[in-house]
């Protein structure tokens, strides 16, 4: 079998397993999973294909939430407009952070996006619109486009998986553009991509928006599924979470966020009744997944592949 005929395989089989899933398993339980990969995959976006490394990506999944569940339960039962008005929230977040904190590099960056995000959690904890502590609660599911309702746990589950779906879309047609061969190129030897005539900032700021933009739409369709927009959702652990995903699945492939979350959200699941021992187990699987796979499970078995390839190609 041919490796592109094998990519249309897998592809193929991804997609029949996610249109049966709510049959087999809790729709709710999915989406979950589907809303967290998608925020893991926001932040190996920028930071496996841009290499920027951001502790403060919550700001803009949390934020999202809280916006789209306040457009959902005070202005308009249209889904589409609420989740375009976190989105849209996002992304403008996005563009404030990234125009300061694309001006330092490495650990500097980083520690910018973290002040921002503890800003963005300081105003979820005090702002009256929010809920404070208590989180945005009772927020209502809405239509989506005047006809579909979302009431209903498997027809939630598909609209999610539509939109899910088309920010995994849009992270694969970023990646292989020329824009995300640019980033790639910044990425490998910045100085040399400057010296090539590349603005690299307005590289790097777009890329943040565009990764600001995906963590909103997860944050958006999260509130939208759950009817709650919570401090943990803006909260520094869920940044850090996110990256544990990436670096379980896979940095810089785009499966390794999808698989990072099924294996993460399936541990918090499964000792839901020990809720003690979920971050014990979390960081011993963090150190299985270092010391055994360098590259994560998706990282890793891309590896072997290519190795198989190679020798097949040489036999």
């Amino acid at each position: 079998m041919s490796s592109l005929t094998y990519k249309r395989f897998l592809w193929l089989v991804v997609g029949a397993a996610f249109l049966v899933a709510p049959f087999v398993a809790y729709p709710l339980f999915i989406i979950k999973m589907l809303c967290v990969a998608l925020l893991a995959a926001s932040v190996n976006f920028l930071v496996g294909y841009a290499g920027l490394l951001s502790f403060g990506h919550a700001m803009f999944f949390g934020s999202a939430g809280y916006i789209a569940g306040y457009v959902f339960k005070t202005w308009t039962g249209e889904g589409l407009i609420g989740v375009l008005a976190g989105v849209g929230v996002s992304a403008l977040l996005g563009l404030f952070t990234g125009m300061l904190a694309i001006r330092r590099q490495g650990v500097y960056f980083s520690m910018i996006t973290l002040a921002f995000a503890q800003v963005v959690y300081f105003l979820a904890l005090r702002l009256p619109f929010t809920g404070g502590e208590d989180g945005l609660q009772n927020v209502p599911r809405p239509v989506f486009l005047g006809f579909i309702d979302t009431t209903d746990n498997q027809t939630l589950y598909y609209v999610t998986l539509a939109l899910i779906g088309l920010g995994f879309w849009c992270i694969w047609r970023i990646v292989y553009s020329p824009f995300g061969q640019v980033l790639t190129a910044i990425r490998d030897n910045e100085p040399r991509a400057i010296s090539l005539g590349y603005q690299v900032n307005r590289y790097k700021l777009i890329a943040f928006i565009l990764s600001a933009s995906l963590a909103g739409l997860a944050g958006s369709v999260k509130v939208m599924a759950f009817g709650l927009a919570s401090l943990t959702d803006v909260g520094w652990g869920t940044s850090g979470d996110a990256l544990l995903i990436c670096i379980v699945g896979g940095m810089q492939t785009l499966w390794g966020p999808l698989v990072g979350a099924i294996l993460i959200v399936a541990l918090e699941h499964l000792m839901v009744s020990s809720p003690e021992m979920i971050q014990i187990v979390q960081g011993l699987v963090f150190v299985a997944v270092v010391m055994l796979f360098r590259k994560g499970i998706v990282g890793q078995w891309l590896v072997w592949w290519r190795a198989r390839q190679a020798k097949d190609n040489a036999t």
